[in-house]
């Protein structure tokens, strides 16, 4: 009787479906809520828990909320004091300067160009982050960038000496090539400059002022078409392999999804934002005079320059294959 009641306890644990537990991971980014960052980040939060069925679950904390910028994301995650991250790629660039190469100013048309330009560079990401023990998930663009500003800005008069927030050395190089006083600053840095007059305008897009309630400082918007520059959203390598194959394909299937997500997306955001600028009674400056374009435009020929000095071959390859896609 021992010996069967040992037998059919045996084949009924054999038969119990297995229960794995549920996995959970933190997912910091700078930007706020409102973001079309943040929202392509709960996008793929959401196509994460469908497709693993609630088996991993994962809490966005935006804003900056865990006391990481973009500029400590890429160790925080290589660290895994936090599994996943959405990061600036310009503010990488003392990782590896390809990671500037979506910020180059003038180089992309639109948004297309600068889909194809990812998909040409993809490679040479996804190589730095292996390295450094962390796998690119997805891109997330940022519409064009322009000037935010307290007066208007369309010629190259009204842009000496003003001092304007960049987020990049590209940007840096180039303002500071056109006659302005760039200070590169976080995100975080950024309202606070604003309220205390350390600033008087900033590069980023509409879509970055209008989540950061910009009206309330700045009453002009200058479409100078700058750049579509990237974040990327990676990943703590040794998180993921730590799980179960069936979660990790979905993990890629769910960032193949918010890829195509928010490369859509970026497309009809700039009118989204203008419209709600308009109705914040922001200044939206388009058609911007030929020659205060092509002021940038010159201005912008040394970054592209250093570079391609400082990307060496890599950075050529790049620029001949985006080149000929065109």
């Amino acid at each position: 009787m021992r010996y069967s009641g040992l037998l059919l306890l045996s084949a009924t644990l054999c038969q119990a479906p297995m229960v794995f537990a549920v996995t959970k991971f933190d997912f910091t980014n700078e930007y706020n809520a409102t973001s079309i960052h943040a929202q392509g980040d709960q996008y793929f939060i959401d196509q994460v828990s469908k497709l693993t069925k609630g088996d991993v679950q994962i809490t966005l904390h935006t804003g900056g909320s865990l006391g990481f910028k973009s500029a400590d994301n890429f160790y925080a995650v290589s660290d895994d004091a936090v599994q996943i991250a959405d990061t600036l790629a310009g503010s990488m660039a003392g990782i590896d300067p390809i990671f500037l190469v979506s910020s180059l100013p003038f180089l992309v048309k639109n948004e297309k160009q600068a889909e194809d330009l990812y998909k040409i560079a993809k490679p040479y990401y996804q190589k730095i982050f292996a390295k450094n023990g962390q796998i690119l998930l997805y891109a997330s663009p940022w519409p064009a960038s322009g000037i935010w500003s307290k007066k208007p800005v369309t010629n190259k008069q009204e842009l000496a000496n003003l001092k304007i927030r960049t987020y990049d050395k590209n940007g840096t190089l180039t303002l500071r090539d056109a006659g302005a006083e760039p200070i590169k600053l976080s995100w975080a840095d950024v309202v606070p400059q604003l309220s205390t007059g350390g600033i008087q305008a900033v590069l980023t897009s509409a879509d970055a002022g209008a989540s950061g309630k910009f009206w309330e400082h700045l009453d002009n918007y200058s479409a100078i078409q700058y750049a579509i520059p990237l974040n990327m959203v990676h990943m703590n390598k040794d998180e993921f392999d730590d799980l179960p194959k069936k979660d990790q394909q979905a993990i890629l299937k769910a960032a193949a999804l918010t890829d195509k997500h928010n490369w859509q997306a970026v497309k009809t955001r700039v009118a989204e934002n203008y419209k709600e600028l308009t109705a914040h009674k922001v200044t939206i400056h388009k058609n911007l005079p030929k020659p205060f374009i092509h002021w940038l435009q010159e201005s912008a020929k040394p970054s592209l320059k250093e570079w391609l000095k400082d990307t060496g071959q890599p950075g050529q390859t790049i620029i001949a294959e985006f080149e000929k896609s065109k």
